[in-house]
């Protein structure tokens, strides 16, 4: 098992709270666990701890918001991300722990830019979004750009949630909506990059032994968000989301 502090396993137990908390209430929020995971953990070897607890975090969210789900994005997303994680494959095989960093922190900033953007010209035009984007060519083009850089940053970093939530907002998805389409996204995808994870070795019997430990904090935070979720508003919550984003990108940048 990997040799932790008191105080280091209380820091991991608190961003377990805080991955169940992001999976239930504000997608995206979980950056800030990515950030304590790879300052605890070696960087690389962090992610494969954290990743079982996405999925943890993922099968609650499911469980509460699998009605809500738009299955149309889920449909026109997939191809794309499966390019992207392809491609962080790729890159993991030779990164340093400084590449991806550097890569997932300009990413996020960058996305979070784009998206305060849209939603200003579109409140300037009168017009905001309010349900999810019909499928045309437009939307072909977002939901692929998006795919992909989603699917690239959750391989090689867990960091695909900021992506794809600012997708999800500047689609023009609803609370209940966008936590039901994120939470079978990340559940499938998640699962997904399990053999990838193990065949880059990030996996093994010392990650998973501690796992076993964290996954009993997931649980409350996933509660806890359930019960927050109902009294944000829908502006406050796209907000939180994108302040989230912002101080991942920021925080991955400076480290």
């Amino acid at each position: 098992m990997y040799t932790v502090t008191l105080w280091e396993f209380a820091a991991l137990a608190a961003a377990s709270i805080l991955v169940g908390f992001s999976k239930t209430a504000v997608s995206g929020a979980n950056t800030v666990s990515l950030a304590i995971f790879a300052a605890v953990l070696p960087a690389r070897e962090s992610t494969g701890v954290l990743l079982p607890l996405l999925i943890v975090g993922d099968l609650l969210a499911v469980r509460t918001y699998r009605r809500h789900a738009h299955w149309g994005t889920l449909v026109r997303l997939f191809p794309a991300v499966a390019a992207g994680v392809v491609v962080g494959t790729v890159f993991l095989l030779w990164a340093g722990d400084a590449e991806v960093r550097t890569s997932i922190g300009a990413i996020l900033l960058l996305m979070a830019g784009v998206t305060v953007w849209r939603r200003r010209a579109a409140a300037r035009a009168e017009a905001p979004a309010t349900t999810p984007d019909a499928d045309g060519a437009g939307a072909r083009l977002k939901a692929g750009s998006y795919g992909v850089l989603g699917g690239f940053t959750t391989m090689v970093a867990n960091a695909g949630g900021p992506v794809m939530s600012l997708y999800l907002l500047s689609a023009g998805f609803r609370k209940l909506g966008f936590l039901g389409t994120s939470a079978w996204f990340f559940l499938i995808v998640n699962v997904a990059k399990v053999p990838f994870s193990v065949g880059l070795g990030l996996i093994d019997a010392r990650s998973l032994l501690l796992d076993a430990l964290l996954a009993l904090f997931v649980l409350p935070g996933a509660y806890i968000g359930r019960a927050c979720v109902d009294r944000i508003n829908q502006r406050l919550f796209e907000r939180l989301v994108i302040g989230a984003t912002v101080l991942g990108g920021l925080q991955l940048l400076l480290r």
